[in-house]
C-alpha cells in the first residue's frame, strides 16, 4: 500500500472511531433486517471533547464559502422545490424513464425504488477527485437502485442487486450532518436520480442545523432537463458520467437506453449553466462547477471521440473532464464479447490524444494506472 493511501486509511478510521459512528458504513452493509436507530454525537460519552475535536477539522472549509442551497433554505424555496420534487413521484417522471409508477401509494418504478429512502452506506471517500477528497475525504451517501442499469455496473449490488436499508428523510440530514462532523470537504450523493425529492428534503433539515458542505450530485448524466432546473440553486457541483455517444451502445449496454446521448448532452448544458465551469480553489478543493466523468471502455464501444468533440464544441475548452481509466468486467459484462476486457494502454492513450488535440485544457489523468 502507498504511504499516501495508508495515511488516508488510518485517517479515515480515525475519524470513524473518535465519532463513535463505525456503525455509519457498517451497519447499512450487515446482515442485520432491523432499522437501526440514528446515532447522535450526543449519546456518545465524553462527546464534548469530540465535538470540539471534530469542529477544527470541519473549520478547515474556506470561510467565505456559502453554499448554494442556504439562501434556498432561508427563503423557504429549498422545502417547496424538495415538495414539488416529492408530488412527482405519484406518476414518476424523476428519470428519462417516465415509468408513471405511483410511488407514493408503494410501487416500484423501473429502477426498483419506490418513495422509500433506501441506502447502503455512507462514510468518508477518498477514491473520488482529489479536489473533492482533500485532506478529510468526500461525504459520500450511496443510495441504493439504479434507473440506467447498465449490465458492466462496478456496483451492480447496489444499483441493481437492491443492497442497501429503509432510512428516513431526517435520518439522511443526520447522516449530512455527521460527515461534515467527521472532516468531510463536501456531501456526495451517489446515484441521486430517483432520490432527488428525499435529497433536497434532507438537505433543508440538515441546513437548519448547520450544514454548510457544498452539494455534489453523483449522476450517470442521465437526468431530466426538467428536475435538473428544480434542482438549480440547490447543488454546487454536478459530477456526470457522459457514458455513451452511441444511441445504439446505450441501448445495448444499458437496458436499451438509446435515448442516452441526447439526453446527457441537454443535461450537461443545462448543468454548465447552472454552475459553469469547475476549477479548485486556493486551497486545492472544489466548491462549485460541473466536473464531467467519461470512462473509456474496450473497442471503442462508448464512442470516446465523439464525446470529446461534443464537450469540445458545445461547452468551454476549459471544461473539467475525468478521463478514466478503470474500466474492468464486472456484472454481466463477460456476456458481451466487446466489453469483456480491461481497456489496453493504446485505447487509453488514443483518447488523450484525441482530447488535447480537441483542445480541452481542463483534463483529469490521473486514474491512469499503466
Amino acid at each position: 500500500m502507498k504511504e499516501k493511501s495508508r495515511r488516508q486509511f488510518i485517517k479515515y478510521c480515525f475519524y470513524i472511531a473518535i465519532s463513535g459512528f463505525g456503525f455509519a458504513f457498517i451497519s447499512l452493509r450487515a446482515g442485520c433486517k432491523k432499522k437501526v436507530k440514528s446515532i447522535s454525537l450526543h449519546d456518545i460519552p465524553g462527546h464534548e471533547n469530540k465535538n470540539r475535536f471534530l469542529t477544527k477539522i470541519t473549520d478547515e472549509i474556506d470561510p467565505d464559502f456559502e453554499p448554494a442551497y442556504l439562501k434556498l433554505h432561508r427563503s423557504g424555496e429549498l422545502k417547496k422545490r424538495g415538495e414539488e420534487l416529492w408530488d412527482i413521484m405519484e406518476s414518476c417522471k424523476l428519470c428519462p424513464r417516465k415509468c408513471g409508477v405511483n410511488k407514493l401509494s408503494g410501487n416500484k418504478g423501473f429502477c426498483q425504488a419506490s418513495s422509500q429512502l433506501e441506502i447502503s452506506a455512507y462514510h468518508p471517500h477518498f477514491g473520488e477527485e482529489k479536489s473533492l477528497v482533500g485532506k478529510g475525504g468526500s461525504g459520500t451517501i450511496f443510495l441504493t437502485n439504479c434507473g440506467l442499469r447498465c449490465v458492466f455496473c462496478i456496483n451492480w449490488e447496489t444499483s441493481q442487486g437492491g443492497q442497501g436499508y429503509p432510512r428516513s428523510v431526517e435520518d439522511m440530514a443526520e447522516m449530512m450532518l455527521l460527515l461534515q462532523k467527521m472532516g468531510c470537504h463536501n456531501i456526495n450523493v451517489v446515484t441521486p436520480t430517483h432520490y432527488s425529492p428525499h435529497i433536497v428534503l434532507a438537505v433543508d433539515i440538515a441546513a437548519s442545523k448547520g450544514l454548510r458542505l457544498p452539494l455534489v450530485y453523483n449522476t450517470c448524466g442521465w437526468e431530466r432537463v426538467e428536475i435538473l432546473k428544480k434542482l438549480d440553486g440547490i447543488i454546487d457541483i454536478y459530477l456526470p458520467d457522459f457514458k455513451y455517444s452511441d444511441a445504439k451502445m446505450a441501448a445495448k449496454y444499458s437496458s436499451d437506453a438509446e435515448i442516452y446521448p441526447e439526453i446527457t448532452k441537454a443535461a450537461l448544458l443545462e448543468m454548465h449553466r447552472q454552475v459553469g465551469v469547475a476549477k479548485p480553489a486556493k486551497d486545492g478543493l472544489m466548491y462549485k462547477g460541473l466536473m464531467i466523468r467519461h470512462l473509456v471502455m474496450p473497442n471503442r464501444v462508448s464512442g470516446t471521440g465523439k464525446v470529446i468533440e461534443w464537450i469540445a464544441e458545445n461547452l468551454p475548452k476549459d471544461t473539467y473532464l475525468n478521463i478514466m481509466s478503470q474500466y474492468r468486467p464486472m456484472y454481466k459484462a463477460f456476456d458481451y464479447p466487446d466489453i469483456s476486457r480491461r481497456v489496453s494502454r493504446e485505447e487509453y492513450n488514443e483518447t488523450i490524444r484525441w482530447a488535447k488535440k480537441a483542445g480541452l485544457t481542463n483534463l483529469d489523468i490521473q486514474g491512469y494506472r499503466f
